[in-house]
């Protein structure tokens, strides 16, 4: 009898601890898969439909931090040319004006070049000259010829002999005097484009384009006197050009001369343009604590006007490959950044991420995500809001 009841309690107690075990087990189970289905989101089709939720697989890109500045275009210094008269004169008539696009040696003006004039005025007198010489040098040979004879057989003086030399000296190196005179007014008649010393009523000489290019700057009109070097006109050659930019003194360490610069103008707001840094200044303005860079972009359709206000992007010395995310697909919730990946196509599970550096519209992951996941990029702060137990609202 007592072997029964025993039997009877043991029995009892073996039941009982394994209906407390399987009761227990259920339990675990069940707070597992409540904790998973927590951070499910459910929205129906329609509703993404409505709203327009976009899913695209995150991707690991290439990085690059932008400096950011506003500019404007300008000429470049050496590709910049004044032309004016080298000699005193009339304008007869100009050939250029202002936003003219000339070639190289192009006429820009014709001017009366009254120095010219006066110029073959000395250089025909002084021909005249030279030939007086020549003809007296004639008979000056001819009597040194002959005292030499009498000297030689005693009719005559050594002294008369070298009387008549040195008077022939004389006569020659008038010559070559003349001669050189004549050398250096056709000279400076050669650089206002007159190749003889012809006589005439007046010597126009064009004012010429030293490039091709665009003119900037014209202040000649007909009749106007103008002396040697007046800057009459102004050629540009805008085929390349610079855009001058403020780069602030805490962010002049993170660029260098000779790096990739992209602009953009208001007037071409889709189509960039690539340069170069060409220079950054030594001196610092005192009232911005900025510094003047400069960047050279080519110009070859000259869409690129003088004056005009440009968006200067400089690329940092940050460029990394990292896994990155449209800004927009990251949310807060709690204080944690999240974001929302698809399990099924009315399914979203909530994400905590780490996020790094943010460059553009993209946002490093450091962690939490893996390359090939199916993120929600647009539509993310609806799913906020339903985490949240708000309604709908609009997407910050």
């Amino acid at each position: 009898m007592n072997r029964i009841l025993v039997l009877l309690f043991c029995s009892t107690l073996l039941i009982g601890g394994c209906k407390g075990k399987k009761e227990h087990t259920e339990e675990g189970e069940s707070r597992s898969e409540s904790a998973d289905n927590s951070s499910l989101v459910e929205m129906s089709l329609s509703a993404q439909q409505h709203i327009g939720l976009v899913v695209a697989p995150a991707q690991v890109t290439q990085l690059t931090e932008y400096l950011r500045s506003t500019g404007t275009v300008q000429p470049i210094d050496s590709k910049v040319g004044v032309v004016g008269p080298l000699a005193r004169g009339r304008i007869m008539e100009v050939k250029a004006k202002v936003g003219d696009r000339v070639e190289a040696g192009q006429s820009l003006a014709i001017v009366d070049n009254i120095e010219a004039g006066e110029l073959l005025a000395q250089a025909q007198s002084a021909r005249a000259d030279l030939e007086r010489f020549k003809a007296q040098l004639i008979p000056a040979t001819r009597q040194v010829q002959r005292s030499r004879r009498l000297a030689d057989i005693g009719a005559g003086s050594e002294k008369d002999y070298e009387s008549s030399k040195a008077e022939e000296d004389g006569i020659e190196a008038n010559i070559r005097s003349q001669q050189a005179l004549i050398d250096g007014i056709l000279q400076r008649l050669r650089r206002f484009g007159i190749a003889d010393a012809t006589p005439r009523v007046t010597i126009l000489t064009p004012l010429k384009a030293p490039f091709s290019g665009v003119v900037t700057k014209a202040s000649a009109s007909p009749g106007d006197v103008v002396d040697a070097g007046t800057d009459t006109f102004t050629v540009a050659d805008l085929s390349r050009v610079w855009v001058q930019a403020e780069v602030y003194e805490k962010d002049l360490g993170r660029i260098r001369v000779g790096q990739s610069a992209f602009i953009t103008v208001d007037t071409y707001p889709d189509h960039p343009f690539e340069g170069k840094v060409a220079y950054i200044s030594d001196v610092l303005d005192p009232q911005t604590r900025s510094a003047r860079v400069r960047c050279e972009v080519a110009n070859p359709k000259m869409e690129l006007k003088t004056d005009m206000f440009a968006s200067v992007e400089l690329p940092t010395k940050l460029s990394k490959q990292a896994l990155a995310v449209p800004s927009s697909a990251l949310q807060q919730i709690e204080g944690k950044n999240v974001v929302f990946i698809r399990h099924s196509p009315t399914q979203f599970e909530k994400r905590e991420v780490e996020k790094g550096v943010t460059v553009k519209n993209l946002t490093e992951i450091v962690s939490g995500l893996k390359p090939g996941e199916p993120i929600v990029t647009q539509g993310a702060f609806h799913l906020k809001s339903i985490v949240a137990g708000g309604e709908l609202g609009e997407e910050d």
